[in-house]
C-alpha cells in the first residue's frame, strides 16, 4: 500500500510510518516533487512508485468491503478494460441534509452506469475508479490538465476515451461499491458540489457541455416561469408546477432500480419533497463553480 503525503498537517505520515516493513510504504510529495502540491501531483507520485498493473484509487474517508480489490479487479480481467468506473454511495446519517445529498448521488450514480454502458464516457469519480498504469503513462498521465484543482477522474477518463483504441467500463457489482460520508453541513456540501461543477468548462467533449447546459437551463426554466406567473400570467405559475411534477416522476421511475442496487430505497420516499431544494442547488453550483472560487483542503482554489 501506497500512502503519499500531499503536505499534510494532521498525524498521518506519523500513523503510516509506524506500519513501515509491513508492506505498507509512505512518499511525501514534498521530497520527491518540490513545489508541487495537490492531488493529480500526489496520485502521480504514487502511479510512479506502483510496481502492479492496475492502479486503484479511493479517497481517505470512503469504506469498502472485502470483496472490492478482488471485484475490481476480476472486472477489469474479464472485460480487458483500460479504464473502469465503480459505484460509490453516501452513508446513512446526517439528517436531512445527508438524506439530500444521498438522493442527489443517487442520480449522479445511475447516469454514470447508464452513459458508461452507453459508450458516452464522461462521468466517473475518483473515489472508486481503476485503470492500467500503461495507459495512464500512454496518455501523459495528467499532463495538460494538472493545473486545474478537480477532474482526476472526469478528465483523465476523457483523455483515455481519446486515444484509439482503450476499452472502458462499469463495475456492476454490489461488492464493487465503496462508501463515503456526506458533507456535514451546508457550507461544505455546496463548496464540494461547486468544485465538481468548475470541471464542465474543461471538457473536450463537448456533448458533455452541452448537455450539463440544458440540465441547467432546464432547472433555470421553474423559477423562471414561477416569478412569470406571480407576476403576469397564473398559467406560468401552473406550468411550472406541472413541469416540476413530471420532472419528479421522470427522476423517481430511473433512481428505483438505481437505489435497489445500492439498497437505498427508503431514501426515495424524500424525494419530492427535495426536489425544490434540488433545483435551486442545482443553478447556484452550477454558476459558482463557472464564475467563481471555493475552498477545498484549505486551500482556496479558482
Amino acid at each position: 500500500m501506497i500512502v503519499v503525503d500531499d503536505h499534510s498537517t494532521d498525524g498521518t505520515s506519523g500513523i503510516v510510518e509506524g506500519f513501515s516493513g509491513k508492506g505498507v510504504r509512505l512518499i511525501r510529495l514534498s521530497e520527491v516533487a518540490p513545489g508541487e502540491m495537490g492531488k493529480k501531483a500526489a496520485l502521480t507520485a504514487g502511479i510512479r512508485a506502483a510496481q502492479g498493473t492496475l492502479i486503484l484509487t479511493t479517497d481517505a474517508d470512503c469504506r469498502m468491503g472485502p470483496a472490492w480489490l478482488r471485484t475490481l479487479a476480476a472486472c477489469q480481467e474479464t472485460g480487458d478494460f483500460d479504464f473502469l468506473a465503480a459505484p460509490v454511495r453516501f452513508l446513512e446519517g446526517g439528517g436531512p441534509l445527508g438524506t439530500f445529498q444521498r438522493l442527489d448521488f443517487l442520480s449522479l450514480q445511475g447516469i454514470t452506469a447508464a452513459a458508461v454502458s452507453d459508450g458516452f464516457h464522461g462521468m466517473c469519480n475518483g473515489a472508486n475508479l481503476g485503470y492500467r498504469k500503461t495507459v495512464f503513462e500512454a496518455v501523459g498521465g495528467f499532463e495538460g490538465i494538472d493545473g486545474i484543482a478537480s477532474g482526476d477522474d472526469m478528465l483523465l477518463m476523457q483523455k483515455v476515451a481519446s486515444r484509439s483504441g482503450t476499452r472502458i467500463g462499469y463495475c456492476l457489482s454490489s461488492d464493487a461499491i465503496v462508501s463515503t460520508a456526506p458533507a456535514q453541513n451546508l457550507r461544505a456540501f455546496l463548496r464540494q458540489r461547486i468544485r465538481w461543477a468548475s470541471k464542465a468548462r474543461f471538457y473536450e467533449e463537448r456533448r458533455i457541455f452541452l448537455v450539463l447546459l440544458l440540465v441547467w437551463l432546464a432547472n433555470l426554466s421553474l423559477p423562471v416561469l414561477a416569478v412569470a406567473g406571480l407576476l403576469h400570467d397564473p398559467l406560468l405559475l401552473r406550468t411550472a408546477g406541472w413541469l416540476l411534477l413530471g420532472k419528479t416522476a421522470v427522476e423517481l421511475a430511473f433512481l428505483w432500480p438505481v437505489a435497489g442496487f445500492f439498497g437505498m430505497r427508503r431514501s426515495l420516499s424524500w424525494f419530492p419533497v427535495a426536489q425544490p431544494f434540488h433545483v435551486a442547488y442545482t443553478l447556484l453550483a452550477g454558476l459558482l463553480g463557472q464564475a467563481g472560487t471555493y475552498q477545498w483542503k484549505g486551500r482556496r482554489v479558482r
